[in-house]
């Protein structure tokens, strides 16, 4: 599968107004068997954590989470960012990133009743740079009582310290996608 994935990535050029290249993994999405194939691949290393709960931060992440929690058989909780027209109802745990790859600050939230004391949260997302989603999740995780168990991604280019003490796993090393 990371040959796969691999070969159906591109960097795009957005246009004249952006100062860097954009990711396009619309080519995993696009491979059946690819898209059938990664909820167990990135879920495997996990499995002895039995996870109760998969969390996946939005945008990229609603499609991967419940790939994941399908393949795990457990439930898919969105983390998701109060300006992109899906704000939660009711209750809500919050928590603000520390500044991403581009200097950043994303704000994500959890529904209460969908996350509480005795879970055990994967968190998956498309791919992780500096883990800064991942540290709102943790504090989402934390507020709530829940354990983070570890986090998959189908890419990773953070630190290797990072990846450590986060317990990142990648399918791919960023550093592959050319």
């Amino acid at each position: 599968m990371v040959e796969r994935l691999v070969e159906l990535f591109r960097w795009v050029d957005p246009g004249p107004e952006s100062d860097h290249l954009v990711s396009d993994v619309a080519g995993w999405w696009r491979d059946p068997e690819v898209l059938a194939g990664l909820g167990p691949a990135l879920v495997a290393p996990f499995r002895i954590e039995r996870p109760t709960v998969v969390v996946a931060p939005a945008v990229t992440g609603l499609l991967l989470g419940p790939l994941a929690a399908t393949a795990l058989g457990v439930g898919f909780v969105p983390a998701l960012k109060p300006g992109d027209g899906r704000r939660p109802p009711g209750a809500v745990t919050w928590a603000q990133s520390p500044p991403d790859f581009r200097g950043r600050r994303v704000t994500l939230g959890v529904r209460d009743r969908h996350l509480g004391p005795g879970d055990r949260v994967l968190v998956v997302d498309d791919w992780v740079a500096t883990g800064a989603q991942v540290r709102a999740i943790d504090e989402i995780c934390a507020a709530r009582g829940a354990t983070l168990v570890g986090v998959t991604a189908v890419a990773a280019d953070c630190p290797p310290d990072v990846a450590r003490e986060l317990r990142i796993h990648a399918l791919v090393d960023a550093t592959r996608l050319t």
